[in-house]
């Protein structure tokens, strides 16, 4: 695979590469109901999320999730099946932007990468890091750095020993480090999640 071949060279991620299975970008179909779900699970464990995706699907028995479906479910209904008012509001948010934009799967695949971020963080309640998963895990974008992930940043620290005395060097001296990633940067922060602290056999030239 392509992104092998890039990502190898560098020494250090090669041996955490080398620890896990080869990973494969996946594409989900309506990504503003891929959102939805990500606010849903935000802060939460695996477990808790899970159940209340269930309660939220248990909603529309078997009708088809689109925006407009969503919005036809009142707030107290909605927030009802475990939501905060604050996710209950922000999944809203969601789906009248979708709705009201006309927004869908074909025109976002259009766009870069920057100009999705761009457009959906426009969103009140979305934020980068939310469509920087997007992007890795929907919508297939090989080239994506989650510098601000605070597991990318205490991976990377841990793997190549970063010193940084703010978090502007850390982002500087991260940056650094994955550009010669490029454009292979979503697999090496898949690489960097999948990595456990062990001890690599690093051979350093």
């Amino acid at each position: 695979m392509k992104h092998l071949r890039q990502l190898k060279k560098d020494n250090i991620l090669a041996a955490a590469i080398k620890q896990q299975k080869t990973i494969v970008l996946s594409e989900e179909k309506n990504i503003c109901i891929y959102l939805c779900f990500s606010i849903i699970s935000q802060q939460l464990s695996t477990k808790a999320a899970a159940k209340i995706k269930e309660r939220f699907l248990g909603l529309f028995g078997k009708t088809k999730l689109s925006a407009s479906k969503i919005l036809s479910i009142p707030f107290d209904k909605l927030k009802a099946i475990g939501l905060s008012s604050s996710k209950t509001t922000y999944i809203i948010n969601v789906c009248r932007f979708f709705a009201e934009n006309k927004l869908t799967d074909n025109k976002l695949k259009k766009m870069s990468d920057e100009e999705i971020i761009a457009c959906l963080t426009e969103i009140k309640g979305v934020g980068n890091w939310t469509v920087e998963m997007v992007l890795m895990f929907a919508m297939k974008r090989e080239d994506v750095f989650s510098a601000d992930d605070l597991d990318i940043q205490q991976q990377m620290i841990k793997l190549y020993g970063i010193k940084a005395s703010s978090k502007k060097e850390l982002n500087i001296k991260m940056l650094e480090i994955a550009e010669p990633w490029k454009p292979y940067r979503t697999y090496a922060c898949r690489y960097l999640w999948g990595w456990k602290d062990t001890p690599l056999n690093v051979n350093k030239k």
